[in-house]
């Protein structure tokens, strides 16, 4: 069964159910969560606006909503008496994306299953050029659960 679950977590609705899934899998098969948040500060920052510099105030501003975040989702998910750590990752560069970050972090930790939540921040990005759970199921190398938004 499953012994390390990823999970990505932004604090959205839809990435607060993913990590109550993932907890509730991880209390079936004693899985260890590894819950991560992918901070992408290049891309909204660089696309179209002619900006090629973030201010390092604004690089720390989001680094600490980030880590907060993370922290939040980890006091979570040991009150439901899951084990897990969590990982602030980061996108690299123009030419990177989440989904991406995300693959290179399951590779690189073993992960048997990947959970995500279907909508995340991504606002007018994710219209443009798809959703991240969509562009990570495309080249997951693991199962993926996608976890929806309660319908209306």
């Amino acid at each position: 069964m499953y012994e390390k679950i990823l999970v990505a977590y932004d604090a959205s609705e839809t990435s607060k159910r993913a990590l109550a899934e993932a907890v509730k899998l991880a209390g079936l098969t004693g899985a260890q969560l590894h819950i991560v948040h992918a901070l992408d500060i290049v891309a909204p920052m660089g696309v179209g606006m002619g900006l090629t510099y973030v201010p390092a105030d604004t690089i720390a501003a989001y680094r600490e909503d980030a880590m907060k975040q993370l922290e939040e989702a980890r006091t979570e998910a040991q009150a439901a008496g899951a084990r897990c750590d969590t990982e602030l990752l980061h996108v690299e560069d123009m030419n990177d994306s989440v989904a991406e970050c995300l693959q290179r972090c399951a590779s690189e930790h073993g992960v048997q299953l990947v959970v995500l939540g279907t909508h995340g921040r991504r606002g007018i990005k994710r219209a443009l050029l798809g959703s991240v759970a969509e562009r990570f199921v495309r080249s997951a190398q693991c199962p993926v659960l996608l976890v929806r938004e309660p319908s209306q």
